[in-house]
């Protein structure tokens, strides 16, 4: 079930070490998450992309052929149906006219009376579809009317659901998973009705199979079918006026359903781990008692024969009243009644399983309704029948329900009376671990490398009654793909958020804020729901909101929409991409001139010389940092070189050879003897291809080596990025931690968003997530070299570029 942390209770824990394995995350649909990593995935979209066709064009090729659609992307077998086992009968796909005479896709309109629950344990989805049915505007835009199976069949069909943001069109064949002829999953109450088995393909195909609807809250469902936002109360710490909150919601089309806990704990919301095999062994029995029930039933002078439903009893369980535990329930009339004189507040429910209900004061057959007149029972709809819906005492309600659900088609308050408008704004983001999924704040290592998001609220709400200036808001955190990733292991997170006042900055907010400064809110638990959300009251200023996972490094995509009374700005607080303007590197424009400088004293050209000079470079390599300790203290003001530097140049010349220049491997060996008399940096020395990145950094010519000015500018550079790492290592384990690079690039005067921190840690950490001191110094390089190549081409200094194709390859290839 939902699990809930109290953030002000939760025990203060410690970061401790990043686990070796890593949950992966791909996208689904809806698209990415805001445009993170564009340039990276864009190159291969080229290769692996293909153009979906839309409905109109499939369906319109099918009727050309003459063939009915068949769905290469959810095909009629297993795959579609289980991801964690065997199903241990054989299902039939069957399309409706091999099912039954007469198929429709819809009959006499679609209504919360036509959905009967099958063998999936989904009753979260069912509840939502019959709270859709209730407004007609979105039962359109969710189920298309113009389809059917007699004008222009074509076995296609389709639905449309929000996803993150934006409505999908999801396209379907036909084809239903039957046993003995009987629809195994959702049916209508009318067996030659298919609008809601066709539904749920659709809505099982959008999250990879009909086993990952399993376990649900029914929250999930009515937003994917509104694109509203959902509030969630425990009844039990409801607010006084909850009765006008559900009033008002019915009468503004809201969803709304229900639910009571489990003895044992167990929610609807959760999908407990079970037996396919038994479940499907269940569902045999259960049918063959249906039939042998059906066979002693007269249909005669019946146009159509009603669909057997197959109630799951393998979670819920019945209470003595009727009603049903671990149980989502569709809330779908709240009423006032006069009752012996006085004002009786009721609420109306749907049991999605189409029978079993409530048997106490107010169901079907009670007494109360004798004392209710006709016009009443008409206004009110009631119905004495086995359909699963029913009334019941709002004080009823109240004392055996322990969930609500309420999903506002638009947030429009609930608390007052006046209709009001609401301004909104959409997020999308991720948590990518080592970098920027921080956890909460038990976490105050990590939690401020969270996403953060600034809010300004501008103006204060219009309210005569109110002498308070407050700005009424609301913040919905959402995580994505959790649903369709559940066969990779994927569950819910844990998440939830906390919201703080800031002043005057526009950059991520960095730890020591964390430390010293409270929260003004916060949601007031984590959860493992797929979406959080809750009002607030807050004066007019700016602040901040740090969505989080409870626990750190937890990677996954997420979106987060705030709704405001009143005119507000929401965005993503993103550093400036920038670097401080990096010393000029010194360009020799006659390097053959350069090179003759340094041989003026002496003409290296004899044999014996030369193989004097070549034994001289390891001894030469390894005395080059103490002479360059003492080379870097000297005055650099003086045109005239002091000692030590002769000495330095005279080293390099032995190292360099003949040409003067150092190659790649050369420049390794230099480095790595340089290494090994730091004990303390615990490193293994640099690679070669580091190496190589560095000579390009440098290379002034296109030589692919660096002289002698080029050597001691990089040499600079190594020694005040070395100078960089050890402040972070703090444990001298030759590694830092891929979260405090963010304030490495900061101390060595780059300025990068949250995109490019993600891309240095994928790139550079290890699985542990910590980053050596050889990939550490090659970071540099590059992002060193990168913003060199960037200004170089920068004329104007607009910050755009233009390359043409030689030019982006070169530049590209030699880094």
């Amino acid at each position: 079930m939902p699990t809930a942390i109290n953030a002000a209770v939760a025990q203060q824990t410690a970061a401790g070490s990043v686990p070796s394995t890593t949950t992966g995350t791909t996208e689904g649909a809806g698209g990415g998450t805001g445009g993170i990593y564009t340039a990276i995935i864009s190159r291969n979209q080229p290769i692996i992309s293909v153009k979906e066709k839309t409905y109109e064009e499939l369906h319109k090729k099918c009727l050309e052929k003459n063939i009915l659609y068949e769905d290469p992307d959810f095909p009629p077998n297993e795959s579609s149906l289980f991801y964690s086992q065997k199903s241990p009968v054989k299902f039939e796909w069957k399309r409706p006219r091999e099912i039954c005479e007469n198929p429709r896709f819809i009959i006499g309109g679609a209504n919360r009376t036509d959905i009967c629950q099958g063998e999936l344990g989904n009753c979260w989805f069912l509840a939502a579809i019959a709270c859709l049915t209730l407004n007609k505007k979105l039962l359109c835009r969710v189920i298309p009317h113009d389809q059917s199976f007699i004008q222009n069949y074509a076995g296609i069909f389709h639905f449309q659901f929000w996803r993150y943001g934006d409505w999908v069109d999801v396209v379907i064949d036909d084809c239903l998973p039957t046993y003995n002829n009987q629809l195994v999953f959702t049916k209508s109450s009318q067996r030659n009705e298919f609008w809601s088995a066709l539904l749920e393909k659709a809505y099982a195909k959008l999250h990879g199979s009909y086993e990952a609807l399993k376990g649900g809250n029914t929250t999930e469902a009515m937003e994917d079918f509104t694109g509203g936002v959902t509030e969630f109360y425990e009844i039990k710490d409801a607010p006084k006026d909850i009765y006008k909150i559900m009033k008002h919601a019915i009468d503004r089309g809201s969803l709304m359903a229900s639910s009571i806990d489990d003895d044992l704990g167990f929610s609807y919301g959760s999908a407990p781990r079970s037996n396919i095999g038994e479940l499907i062994a269940r569902m045999v029995k259960n049918q063959e008692n249906a039939q042998m029930t059906q066979s002693t039933v007269d249909y005669q002078g019946m146009e159509e024969r009603p669909a057997w439903t197959i109630v799951p009893l393998q979670y819920e369980t019945r209470m003595s009243c009727g009603l049903v535990k671990g149980h989502a329930y569709s809330v779908t009339a709240v009423e006032e009644v006069l009752f012996k004189g006085e004002k009786i507040r009721l609420v109306r429910l749907r049991n999605p399983w189409g029978q079993v209900e409530w048997n106490g004061a107010w169901s079907d057959k009670s007494e109360e309704w004798d004392s209710v007149n006709e016009a009443e029972k008409i206004r009110l709809q009631h119905k004495v029948v086995e359909d699963g819906e029913f009334w019941m005492s709002f004080q009823d309600f109240m004392r055996y329900f322990t969930k609500l659900e309420i999903c506002n088609l638009t947030p429009d308050t609930l608390e007052v009376d006046k209709f009001q408008t609401w301004t909104v704004s959409v997020n999308e983001g991720r948590w990518v671990r080592g970098c920027s999924a921080g956890g909460c704040r038990n976490y105050p290592d990590t939690f401020w490398t969270n996403p953060q998001y600034r809010l300004k609220l501008l103006e204060e709400d219009d309210d005569p009654e109110d002498e308070e200036v407050i700005c009424s808001f609301l913040v919905a955190l959402m995580q994505k793909n959790r649903r369709k990733e559940r066969k990779l292991g994927a569950n819910l997170y844990t998440i939830g958020f906390a919201i703080y006042e800031m002043h005057g900055t526009k950059h991520h907010l960095q730890k020591d804020f964390f430390l010293y400064n409270a929260s003004k809110a916060r949601s007031k638990t984590y959860i493992n729901m797929r979406e959080i959300s809750e009002r607030f009251r807050l004066p007019p200023s700016e602040y901040v909101i740090i969505p989080s996972t409870y626990d750190p490094h937890q990677e996954g995509e997420f979106i987060l929409r705030v709704f405001s009374e009143k005119r507000s700005l929401s965005e993503e607080v993103e550093n400036m991409i920038e670097a401080e303007r990096p010393l000029p590197i010194i360009f020799v424009s006659d390097r053959a001139n350069s090179n003759k400088e340094l041989t003026t004293d002496e003409n290296v050209g004899k044999d014996g010389e030369k193989t004097q000079a070549n034994e001289k470079k390891v001894s030469a390599a390894r005395c080059i940092f103490s002479l360059f300790v003492s080379f870097q203290r000297s005055s650099t003001k003086s045109h005239e070189e002091s000692e030590e530097q002769k000495q330095f140049r005279n080293i390099f010349r032995q190292i360099a050879g003949d040409d003067m220049e150092i190659n790649a491997e050369e420049l390794r060996n230099v480095l790595n003897n340089v290494v090994k008399k730091h004990k303390d940096l615990r490193s293994e020395g640099f690679e070669l291809e580091s190496c190589r990145s560095m000579i390009a950094l440098m290379d002034t010519d296109g030589s692919g080596k660096i002289n002698f000015d080029e050597f001691r500018h990089l040499w600079d550079k190594i020694k005040s990025w070395q100078k960089i790492f050890k402040r972070y290592d703090t444990d001298h384990s030759g590694t830092i931690n891929s979260y405090e690079m963010r304030n490495a690039v900061k101390d060595s005067g780059f300025r990068l968003n949250n995109q490019l921190y993600d891309i240095i840690t994928m790139r550079y950490a290890d699985k542990n997530m910590n980053i050596n001191f050889d990939s550490f110094i090659c970071c540099f390089v590059r992002l060193d070299a990168m913003f060199r190549a960037f200004h170089a081409f920068d004329k104007d200094g607009d910050g755009i570029i233009k390359l043409n194709v030689l030019e982006w390859l070169q530049l590209t290839l030699y880094a």
